[in-house]
């Protein structure tokens, strides 16, 4: 399993990026939104990544973010979703504007994505509305009340530490209210793991 990848930008495409780690060519499939946060071709770059092997293939997904890989993987757990729809989901909406999407059960919203029907849009805000538990809430506040971003990266912290999703969202959602908007990742972190441990 490939987690991520550090390495230098050598191109860009519609929908993917070749990541130059070691002398060796990476081709990673990414939303336009990764695609445009990544920086200039011959720069460093690093990459969340999600690895999906099928019978016949093999590809590399990659993610600015460690919040945009958890709703890709969460977007594809709907049956009729795959990794271009998951993409094309992502490339529209980030991952707090989908969590108030879901929570709101906004199926307009999903629909704006190229390749998403009505039909898809509702079975997707339908099934996820449970199984998003906290994530999308926490990075729905953190792109109200924090820099953008932060309370997403924050909680992606958490889930890399094994924190569970409604853990980690509850923990940086108290975080961030007593914090306020102008806190820090570092900061957020270090007192969304206090009021966990409590």
């Amino acid at each position: 399993m490939i987690a991520h990848l550090k390495g230098r930008l050598v191109d860009t495409g519609i929908d993917s990026a070749v990541i130059d780690v070691g002398g060796v060519g990476y081709l990673v499939g990414a939303s336009a939104r990764t695609l445009s946060a990544i920086g200039p071709v011959g720069e460093a770059v690093m990459l969340h990544t999600e690895m999906l092997v099928g019978e016949d293939f093999i590809r590399l997904v990659g993610f600015a973010t460690g919040a945009e890989r958890d709703a890709f993987r969460l977007l594809t757990g709907v049956q009729g979703v795959g990794a271009r729809v998951a993409l094309a989901i992502l490339s529209t909406l980030d991952p707090g504007e989908l969590a108030r999407a879901i929570a709101s059960q906004d199926k307009a919203a999903v629909a704006r994505a190229n390749g998403v029907g009505p039909k898809l849009a509702e079975r997707i805000v339908r099934e996820l509305k449970d199984r998003f538990g906290g994530i999308p809430l926490a990075a729905g506040v953190a792109t109200m009340a924090a820099p953008k971003g932060t309370g997403a990266d924050a909680v992606s912290a958490l889930l890399n530490l094994g924190f569970r999703p409604a853990e980690a969202a509850s923990a940086v959602g108290a975080a961030e209210e007593e914090l306020g908007a102008g806190a820090t990742l570092d900061a957020l972190v270090r007192l969304a793991l206090r009021k966990a441990a409590k």
